[in-house]
């Protein structure tokens, strides 16, 4: 029998009755586990880390919880004195919609009516910083919405600085004439379901072929110099062979492609239950994969862990991509830059939108060298190169029932504007549904 050793105490939730409870990560043999009992409905246990990568390393200086904290979270949740983070980015539902059926959707949003555009100005302008906010136009899928492009402008109007989609990329490839719209009403770029480079994937997860839609969707975006993240929904036995693959064709779409952002499943919304643990796909698991399967494009070193948010909810690189294929501009034993070492959403947010939306070119779409042939050693050429061809490689890693981890949600950057309150983006999902 394996031996158990207690590594951290936290607190999270019964995934049936959502009672706060004391937890603990559990280290048997080289895996973590969240376990937690509750009195009236027994002991859960849920693996959090299989142990490819040392989890005390990972996570570094962060200390643990220590206090009860809000003794209401999550069930009462929003940015209360105990948060220890401020909003990275803002999520704003516009509607409930959605023209796909996924297997996995985080919503599972029951159809209730839009909100009306005069209600959704009023949001904006209540949860906008003039000059500063980057928020999240999601759903549900916007682009249902025939005036998607008065609410991007309504959002500049309310002085956020970035305007972020969120969307499937169905309507965005199939009608320019609304894309050009969103881009002349500010869109700084999207964020694409893109959950791989083979139609079997989207066959199993999305019901439908869409790998042509997609890849249309980033031209037509590139047309009108939309930046664009793929954002892939990972899940065991369905896609996580076909992440180096997911890498090599976003690094080929630069600079049009921003990068990729992992999204390992998380089992709420439409999921019907928990998962057993060969089901989850946890971060170390993720970048064990990325090591071998991206081969020399993307190292292990260049990754680093999340320091805006909890280091167990996801990681960072920073690339920037050269005609002979991505060079790295970040490295765990460099982690105070950019936004990888411990860092305030405001710095957080200003690096990943300034990777994400892409350079405007000259009039003629050219570079902005005068020669025809620059010379691709020099300084000013890489200087300019890590403007135009930026690429991240980042996962955000969400939280269930069953893994919810208070730690991790009092640092958590990504909220939800809902009743006029700032909600972390975990427990607003956690409490639209509970395992039965």
């Amino acid at each position: 029998m394996k031996e158990k050793e207690i590594i951290r105490n936290t607190y999270s939730v019964c995934p049936v009755c959502l009672k706060r409870l004391p937890a603990r990560h559990v280290r048997v043999g080289s895996s973590v586990y969240m376990q937690k009992d509750c009195p009236e409905h027994g002991e859960f246990s849920t693996i959090i880390w299989r142990g490819y990568v040392d989890m005390s390393d990972w996570i570094g200086s962060v200390q643990e919880m220590g206090d009860e904290g809000n003794p209401n979270c999550p069930n009462d949740c929003g940015l209360c004195s105990y948060h220890a983070q401020d909003t990275c980015c803002t999520l704003l539902e516009v509607t409930d919609r959605c023209n796909l059926n996924c297997r996995f959707c985080f919503a599972d949003n029951k159809g209730s009516p839009d909100p009306t555009l005069e209600q959704i100005r009023l949001w904006l302008n209540k949860l906008a910083r003039p000059g500063e906010t980057l928020v999240q136009l999601s759903g549900g899928e916007p682009t249902v919405r025939d005036d998607l492009p008065q609410i991007v402008a309504a959002a500049k109007e309310a002085g956020c600085k970035y305007v972020q989609l969120n969307s499937n990329g169905i309507r965005l490839a199939q009608n320019k004439e609304y894309l050009e719209q969103l881009a002349q009403a500010g869109l700084s770029f999207v964020f694409m379901q893109f959950d791989g480079t083979e139609e079997e994937i989207y066959q199993r997860l999305r019901g439908r072929r869409l790998l042509e839609i997609k890849q249309r969707a980033i031209e037509n975006c590139a047309d009108y110099n939309i930046g664009v993240t793929l954002v892939p929904t990972l899940v065991p036995g369905v896609n996580t062979h076909n992440i180096g693959d997911i890498l090599r064709f976003a690094l080929s779409r630069s600079p049009v492609v921003r990068g990729v952002h992992f999204q390992p499943v998380s089992y709420f919304g439409r999921t019907p239950g928990l998962p057993e643990d060969d089901m989850r796909f946890t971060i170390d698991e993720l970048l064990i994969n990325i090591k071998e399967q991206a081969g020399d494009l993307i190292k292990l070193e260049n990754i680093i862990p999340s320091r805006c948010n909890h280091p167990l909810c996801g990681f960072h690189s920073n690339f920037v991509v050269m005609p002979d294929g991505p060079v790295p501009l970040s490295h765990r034993e460099r982690a105070g830059e950019g936004c990888c070492g411990p860092t305030t959403a405001k710095q957080n947010r200003a690096f990943i939108s300034r990777r994400w939306q892409r350079q405007i070119q000259n009039q003629d779409g050219g570079s902005c060298y005068c020669s025809k042939e620059p010379d691709i050693n020099s300084m000013e050429y890489f200087l300019q190169r890590v403007k135009t061809h930026g690429f991240t490689v980042t996962a955000m890693a969400f939280q269930d029932a069953g893994n919810i981890d208070l730690e991790r949600l009092r640092r958590c950057s990504l909220h939800v504007f809902d009743k006029d309150r700032f909600v972390p983006f975990c427990s607003y999902y956690l409490s639209r549904w509970q395992y039965q």
